[in-house]
């Protein structure tokens, strides 16, 4: 089997694992909503605890703990299983499990408190509470945007200053030509779980900096680095995390806003006692999922938008705008990526545009770009 006949087996199991787990997770839910299920167990913890949001946490702990089992082996097949099927892991089952495991206890933590926040915006405010809650997912996400890179990321991945004082110094000149204050280069030890390469533009304000994996590190050359760092660059210089955060939180804030009119609709026709009604909180998940469902395509769509605008500047501004073709052709090769999906496909679930057709652009670009360098001269 060619590479790309691999990629397109690979993507496709992919794509039928994450929307047949989709689909069986809002079949699952409807169902132990809309068959008492949900007040039952409502009922059962009202009996356990006479607190109102300790009774939160043991129904969101009850019915987490049971779908946590129960998709447990999408988990394992599409996390563990099928990246060893195609020799992508770098990792025994022991540490896959351990680094899922600190996901959930991060997961936990950090989203506890919004949960606790959102219900006692529900109890207190039922006819606004979208707002405040809008508000509130807002700054936390710029609050961790400020701190993940610092602490988060460090919790699984070990992050070191980029030691390589040649590549250094290209990236600095990068930087400096976009205005960009590089306030960080890091490579982190990506092959500690895969063999894939990556690169990100990360953080915001004084925890601003771009990683690069050290798989990318040690198999790209240094015009090709630098080709992927100008890409990076080119994020910031358009603005794309700061419009990201303005288009996010616009969208947040009208998404909560119609869920709950839908809301309160349901819980009326439904049976529940209010909005803060426990068993009617897997409704509002329930509502909030089709909204993620129907934005997600546009959202796709925007982000090619971007990455399309970061590649042009790369091109541009990169030493030898052919690194960057040749850095597009071994990211989609470690990676397993296809290179000319579906269209529908693409529209519907990717949120970087084909490699086909990000090559062909960039020739395209590198062809202007030696006319305008030729013209000038």
């Amino acid at each position: 089997m060619d590479a790309e006949s691999t990629a397109k087996q690979y993507q496709k199991i992919k794509l039928y694992l994450s929307i047949s787990e989709a689909l069986l997770s809002f079949l699952l839910l409807t169902g132990f909503v809309y068959f008492g299920y949900s007040a039952q167990l409502r009922d059962a913890v009202l009996q356990m605890h006479p607190n109102a949001y300790v009774q939160l946490i043991l129904f969101t702990l009850i019915l987490g703990t049971g779908f946590l089992i129960l998709f447990s082996p999408f988990s394992i097949i599409s996390g563990f299983w099928l990246e060893h099927r195609f020799n992508l892991s770098n990792q025994n089952f022991s540490a896959w499990l351990w680094e899922q495991t600190k996901q959930l206890i991060l997961g936990l933590v950090l989203l506890l408190p919004l949960l606790l926040g959102v219900y006692y915006f529900l109890r207190s405010f039922p006819q606004s509470w979208w707002l405040w809650t809008a508000v509130v997912l807002f700054i936390f996400s710029v609050l961790l945007g400020k701190v993940a890179p610092q602490i988060i990321f460090p919790l699984f991945y070990k992050f070191e200053p980029i030691s390589d004082d040649t590549l250094l110094e290209r990236m600095k000149g990068l930087a400096a030509k976009g205005k960009f204050s590089l306030t960080g280069v890091y490579r982190f030890n990506m092959s500690k779980t895969t063999k894939k390469a990556n690169a990100a533009f990360t953080g915001l304000g004084k925890s601003r900096r771009i990683i690069l994996g050290d798989t990318l590190l040690e198999e790209f050359t240094n015009d090709e680095i630098e080709a992927v760092f100008a890409h990076e660059v080119g994020h910031f210089i358009n603005g794309h995390l700061t419009k990201g955060i303005v288009r996010g939180t616009a969208l947040s804030f009208l998404s909560l806003y119609l869920a709950a009119q839908v809301y309160t609709v349901l819980i009326g026709r439904l049976g529940f006692y209010g909005a803060s009604d426990l068993a009617a909180l897997p409704l509002l998940s329930l509502i909030l999922s089709v909204f993620v469902l129907i934005t997600t395509p546009l959202e796709n769509l925007i982000s090619r938008r971007y990455e399309r605008q970061a590649d042009k500047y790369a091109i541009r501004n990169c030493k030898d705008p052919q690194a960057f073709i040749s850095a597009m052709q071994k990211l989609s090769k470690m990676n397993l990526s296809e290179t000319e999906p579906h269209p529908i496909v693409e529209f519907l679930f990717h949120s970087h545009p084909s490699v086909k057709s990000r090559i062909e652009a960039a020739e395209k670009w590198k062809a202007r770009t030696r006319q305008e360098v030729s013209s000038i001269q």
